[in-house]
């Protein structure tokens, strides 16, 4: 039985993490979209991790027996892609590899929920993470996504990412205003972040990379999501502080932001008001 997410994180606990990335330099396989490719890639190497974009038939599941994370990322889905990310999927679970699914522009297209549906039957994730529009969509609730971005209200997200997690295993991170983190026991609210990341195409798919970065060092997948979207939060925060004249000097602001976020830094910081338990309004936990 899945446990809930605890909310007494520390600095400390996040410079151990920290520390694990850099220590085991995990290889990350992506199979992700061509738009953001480059940001992902460069981001899983400022985390001190390794990344590799093996995302063709044949390829990709050869390249998954070496890899301690695999992304899969849905914001584009040619046939050869989904082959690519079932046959990695077939390596990981037979080397016990653990795998995030990031379901960009689900609930957009008939296509990408087919696409999404087939991945949860045949793959057991780790982690789930989307948007809230992405999020609600995958677990069955009403939800309004344009291309690839969430619209709408979302006022029960936590009892979605809570119902998905149930239903799939895995633990579900909804990125939004505020990020959930759920699993089937319990969701925790996360303080982190600036508005300034969302004036940036990609950090959706950077934040997914960021959770596989974590997970490439990290046994646990629900300590991997939540000090994964924990540091890219902080990160984005720093990123803030720095000079910046719009969202492109911000961009390449959040990328140092993120290489500077070293053990020693992060074991400095005060992380006693960033999460909050959230009550189950289904359960009235």
């Amino acid at each position: 039985m899945s446990e809930s997410p605890p909310t007494d994180i520390t600095g400390d606990d996040l410079a151990e993490s920290l520390a694990a990335i850099d220590e085991r330099s995990p290889l990350v396989q992506h199979l992700t979209n061509e738009v953001t490719m480059n940001d992902v890639a460069n981001l899983t190497l400022h985390w001190d991790a390794l990344p590799v974009m093996a995302d063709s038939p044949g390829d990709a599941g050869e390249m998954a027996a070496g890899a301690s994370a695999i992304l899969f990322n849905t914001g584009q889905v040619p046939a050869g892609k989904v082959e690519a990310m079932h046959e990695a999927a077939e390596t990981a679970a037979a080397n016990d590899i653990p795998v995030v699914l990031d379901p960009v522009g689900v609930g957009s297209t008939p296509t990408r929920e087919s696409v999404a549906e087939e991945l949860l039957e045949a793959v057991d994730f780790a982690v789930i993470k989307g948007n809230y529009g992405e999020i609600s969509a995958l677990a069955g609730v009403e939800a309004e996504v344009k291309g690839v971005e969430s619209v709408g209200e979302y006022n029960e997200i936590e009892d979605a990412a809570r119902s998905l997690a149930e239903s799939t295993g895995a633990t579900v991170v909804a990125s939004g205003v505020a990020d959930v983190v759920a699993t089937g026991a319990g969701v925790v609210r996360l303080t982190a972040g600036h508005e300034m990341l969302g004036q940036v195409v990609g950090t959706g798919c950077m934040l997914g990379g960021t959770i596989a970065a974590f997970h490439g060092a990290l046994e646990d997948a629900t300590t991997a999501a939540l000090h994964g979207t924990l540091a890219f939060g902080i990160a984005g925060e720093r990123a803030a502080e720095l000079d910046y004249n719009g969202p492109a000097s911000y961009a390449t602001n959040f990328h140092d932001a993120v290489a500077g976020l070293d053990a020693e830094t992060a074991a400095a910081l005060d992380l006693s008001e960033r999460l909050e338990s959230v009550e189950s309004v289904e359960s009235g936990e």
